[in-house]
Order: structure tokens, then sequence, then C-alpha cells
């Protein structure tokens, strides 16, 4: 299969001209992923077919646009843009000044490597140590063998940002964002920054330790659910199922092992640039797509495996056509109703909690 776009085949995506698609697709990902054994070699190549086209044809307007430019515009050209896609090549460029991190940075010189060189906290580094093995290990980025490896700078963003904000410290979660920021920027100073911006502006609360952000957007989630997917509401509650029992790896990871790379890497695109809003257009167009199936299940473990179910298959791989389908699906969604909501849910389970 040749690129349409240049009549090239990608070196990231492929391995050879066989006749098998198995045999001409990488077997590791362009971000160090090992596909799995059951990976439909022919369905990707399919897609990519499609969607290579598509990139090539988005990083030529994005290097446009970016030219002679050191900031990114709040404008809906650029929400257009991040919408559609930022080319891997811009990523790390575009998420550093759309979330803030890069001013942040600048306005901070060695401010990161100050806290690496700070004495460290046994307790939160024999924590953070412990995790280091469990993360990505189907990612050759990530293997002691590899050089570089991303154990050591992923170590020392997560130390760096545990003294950097000691109310949180190390929370399990931070260890899988770290390490997409880090595939993404190959930089942990940025990576750093990013995380900064993520726990600290994107996403409150999210990890501290009462996890009182996380909480209550789970529950926000369902306020929304029950207005909009109102059957799949009544499902939830007649078999007695929270929703922080099949959505809490959404919010904790942000989609990493959830949805598939590529998919994950274009939500994040949208969260750097439009904020929290965006989990929720995600989590909603799940659920609404795939409301038949959910009302299916005929007791508590049927439902939380169609959860599961949920976010699988060719609906969440074409990233392309769902990224489409967030900013249609859930219908409007503002961030004045987010904000009430959260008013409403998080005075609720503080008052569940005193």
């Amino acid at each position: 299969m040749e690129n349409k776009a240049n009549g090239t085949r990608p070196s990231p995506y492929y391995a050879g001209t066989s006749n098998s698609a198995k045999d001409r697709i990488q077997r590791v990902d362009p971000y160090g992923f090992e596909r799995p054994e059951d990976f439909d070699y022919e369905s990707y190549e399919d897609l990519m077919s499609e969607y290579l086209v598509v990139l090539t044809r988005r990083s030529i307007k994005w290097s446009k646009l970016l030219q002679g430019h050191s900031k990114v515009d709040r404008s809906l050209k650029v929400k257009r843009y991040v919408r559609k896609g930022i080319p891997n090549e811009h990523r790390a460029v575009i998420w550093m000044l759309a979330s803030g991190a890069q001013e942040r940075m600048e306005r901070n010189p060695g401010y990161y490597h100050k806290l690496l060189e700070s004495e460290h906290d046994e307790k939160l580094v024999d924590t953070i140590r412990t995790d280091l093995h469990r993360t990505f290990p189907d990612n050759v980025q990530f293997r002691k063998t590899s050089d570089p490896c991303l154990q050591k700078t992923l170590f020392n963003v997560l130390v760096a940002y545990g003294h950097h904000n000691k109310a949180v410290g190390y929370c399990q979660g931070m260890n899988f964002i770290s390490g997409y920021l880090l595939i993404i920027t190959k930089d942990e100073e940025k990576s750093f920054w990013l995380l900064d911006a993520l726990l600290g502006r994107i996403l409150p609360d999210y990890y501290s330790q009462a996890m009182l952000g996380l909480k209550t957007d789970q529950e926000v989630l369902g306020e929304l659910v029950r207005v909009k997917v109102p059957a799949v509401w009544q499902v939830m509650a007649e078999h007695g199922v929270m929703w922080t029992l099949v959505v809490s790896r959404w919010f904790i990871c942000l989609f990493i092992d959830v949805l598939p790379v590529e998919t994950v890497l274009r939500i994040w695109d949208c969260l750097f640039y439009e904020g929290s809003k965006i989990i929720f257009r995600v989590a909603l167009t799940l659920i609404k797509h795939n409301q038949a199936h959910i009302l299916q299940a005929r007791n508590f473990p049927d439902v939380c495996d169609r959860f599961k179910d949920v976010t699988k298959g060719s609906f969440v791989e074409d990233c392309h056509s769902f990224m489409q389908r967030i900013f249609t699906e859930p219908g409007s969604l503002s961030m004045a109703t987010i904000n009430k909501l959260r008013e409403q849910c998080r005075a609720q389970i503080t008052a569940q909690e005193a």
C-alpha cells in the first residue's frame, strides 16, 4: 500500500513490501508500543491508507500556521485545526504553547533541575520506583535495555513533580500520563511542565489525597448522562452500579490503556487547548454511541463488562472519525453547565464524607 499523499511508505508505519499486511506493517508502532498478538493488521492498513493522507494535509497547514509564530492564538481557526488533529512533529510545541506550559517554563529557568538536585523524600522515591517497571511493559522505549531508556527520565519527572507539588506527591496514574508526555516531547523538562499544566490547572484535585476533583467529575458525568442518555442512567441506577466503577480509569489515566494510542493523543490535542470539557465529550460519546449495547445488560457484572466493550472496536480505532463524533454526538455542552454541576456534586460529596 502506498501513501496516496506522496507515494512513499512512511517508515514509522511500514516495514517492507510483502504481500501480507502483517509483514508490511512494523511490529512496534511509531510510539514504541508492541502490537498485540491479536492485532488486526489488515484493518489497520486500510485505516492508515486514508489517515496518512489526512496527516500529510494537516502537517502542511500546521507548518504554514506556525511559520514565524511563537505562540498559539485563541481563535476559531486554531480550534478547528486542533480538533482536526496536530501532526506528531508539531505536537510537543502546540501542547506546550496551548497549555501555558511553555510560558511557565520560560518564567522559571532552572527550576526543574533544582528540584532534581534537592534532597529527595525516600518514601516518595520508593513509591515511584515500585511503579516504574509497571509503566508500559509493552513499550520498547521503557525497557532497561533501551538507549535512551525512558524509565530514567520518567523517574526524574515524577520525583521532580512530587517535590514541586507536595500536596499531591505521587499517585498511580501519573506514571502513565508522564510516560505519554515523554513519548511525545522526548524532553523531561517539557514533560514536567505539561504535567504541571494538567494536574495544576486543567484537572485540579484529580490526584490530591482526597481526589475530590476526580470524584466530582465522575458524578458530573453521571448527571450529564441522566439528561443526555437517560436510559443508560436508569440501567446504572437499577443495577446499583456506581460511576466510579466503570469510568474511573477513563478519568485517572485520561483514556491511556483504555482507547488506542492515536485516539488518546488526538483527545489530548483538544484537552490541552480546550480544557477538561473534552473528557466529558469523549465519555458521553462512548456511552451514547453504545447505548443499545449497554441497555442489554441484565445484572451488575454485565453492566461493567459492557462499559469495557464500549472502548473497543472500529468506532474508537478510526481516531479521525471518532474525534468528529465527540463534537456532534453529545450535543451542546458548555463549561458553564459543567461548572454548575461541579458545584452541586462537590457539595454532595463533601457532605457525605464529612
